[in-house]
């Protein structure tokens, strides 16, 4: 969680969510889980389906925070450490849109189908190197989640970077209103979440709702590789938009020239408003290229400097869970875990097969795989589609796990069947009984499957942390 000195003071608080407050204090920070509460936070209680937040505020004040917004002052909690309100989540959003008033950071704003987590991620990290930058954490995307990361924004920030997610119509413009970011990024339109849509255009027409709250003299940032690119630029403008960038082969403003995919970096030359520009990222695949030409466009339309930009791509990191290759001792040698299992999509696993297929283990190439969730009609064929690709990438082994990845199982040639099991937990001890030396093992699902648990089981293989443990 983000922390800065003095965040929000209680006078201020009171007045951006109309409560009421007698006590004076300050907090550092804002957070919603009396679990995570540090010393300084302030403390919101929301009511949830299953809980009430304000059964736990005593225990929040306990735990160090400042104070407390609730709706009524509960039992064992001193009313001056309290700003009353009407609405607890009403007040979560006003504060979050007090935040957005009081900043003057150009603000970023990131959805698509695929990557906005990694663009947010890789934004943060190349604009960090040159200013005071936020971000919201994870996937913190939603209802709550953009509220809650607006509130966090630290004044002094000078660049903001806002992933906005959805998985229906009518999500992300009331996200984008909040934000009102200066620069709008879709990486690209695909059949992610397709399930809760009637066709491709509905995805594609979800996805434009990021430009109702995009300043009128500020940029859409779109991919000019993608079918809905045409689709894109006449919504934008329909909105009022009439700045608009793009990336890719065919991009404009960011246009790849060449490239090469290595096993684990990827080295680019592209243009990049005008000027040829030689950079290498830090993580390997087509789709990282695609990202960091958005990553750099986005940047430099936000007065970042470019070149400074992409030499910071060098030294790129991923987030837990989306494709941080990790090395682990077992009794016999070493084996590789690629942990991918954040989440999955069709393009996605796609893009994890390719990047899996790119590598030169020691040993063999194993791919790991759960359920694909939300696809609704097309699931099926979406799951047995993979046969093809797998096939082509030198695939030694493929296990696993859900009643819909039994479809893609039963479509592979029988000699890479590794292992099926209907669950991640079932599948998680048969493919740590099969590693061996030199294997390399990507582990990829929806992340309701829960694959961490595949995850943790090779992990658990790892014989130096025995040995340090002991």
């Amino acid at each position: 969680m983000s922390s800065v000195s003095n965040l929000w003071n209680s006078s201020d608080i009171a007045t951006a969510t109309k409560g009421q407050c007698t006590g004076a204090w300050s907090a550092n920070a804002v957070a919603i889980d009396s679990r995570a509460v540090k010393t300084g936070d302030l403390f919101i209680a929301l009511h949830g389906p299953n809980f009430d937040g304000h059964d736990f505020a005593a225990n929040a004040l306990n735990n160090g925070a400042s104070g407390a917004i609730v709706s009524s002052v509960p039992t064992g909690v001193s009313a001056d450490k309290c700003v009353v309100v009407e609405d607890t989540f009403r007040a979560l959003h006003d504060l979050g849109q007090a935040g957005r008033t009081r900043s003057t950071a150009k603000i970023i704003a990131v959805t698509g189908s695929v990557g906005k987590t990694g663009c947010k991620e890789a934004l943060r990290q190349v604009l960090t190197a040159q200013a005071p930058t936020y971000a919201n954490e994870g996937s913190f995307n939603n209802h709550w989640g953009v509220p809650l990361s607006l509130s966090r924004m630290p004044q002094h920030s000078q660049y903001g970077i806002f992933e906005l997610g959805m998985n229906h119509v009518g999500e992300l413009g009331p996200l984008s209103l909040q934000v009102r970011p200066d620069i709008a990024l879709i990486t690209n339109i695909a059949p992610v979440h397709i399930g809760n849509f009637n066709s491709l255009d509905e995805i594609a027409g979800a996805k434009a709702e990021i430009f109702e709250g995009l300043s009128r003299s500020g940029h859409a940032v779109l991919n000019a590789d993608n079918e809905y690119i045409e689709f894109l630029k006449q919504r934008a403008m329909n909105d009022g938009i009439n700045a608009i960038a793009t990336f890719g082969k065919n991009g404009t403003e960011a246009r790849l020239e060449h490239c090469v995919l290595k096993s684990d970096t990827s080295e680019v030359t592209a243009t990049l408003f005008g000027k040829k520009i030689n950079y290498t990222i830090g993580a390997p695949g087509m789709h990282w290229v695609s990202n960091s030409l958005a990553v750099l466009l986005a940047a430099g339309l936000a007065g970042a400097d470019v070149a400074k930009a992409a030499q910071s791509l060098g030294t790129l990191t991923l987030a837990q869970g989306r494709g941080t290759p990790q090395q682990i001792t077992i009794a016999n040698g070493s084996i590789t875990l690629i942990d991918e299992s954040y989440n999955a999509s069709p393009v996605a696993v796609e893009m994890a097969i390719k990047v899996l297929a790119n590598k030169q283990p020691k040993g063999r190439r194993i791919l790991v795989l759960g359920d694909m969730r939300e696809l609704g009609e097309h699931s099926q064929s979406s799951h047995i589609a993979l046969a093809n690709p797998i096939s082509d990438a030198g695939i030694s082994q493929v296990f696993c796990c859900g009643e819909h990845m039994k479809h893609l199982f039963d479509a592979l040639p029988g000699a890479i069947r590794g292992g099926y099991a209907f669950t991640s937990a079932e599948l998680a001890p048969i493919v740590a009984s099969t590693a061996r030396d030199g294997d390399m093992i990507t582990v990829k699902g929806s992340k309701s499957v829960g694959m961490q648990k595949v995850v943790d089981a090779l992990l658990n293989l790892d014989v130096s942390k025995t040995k340090k443990a002991g």
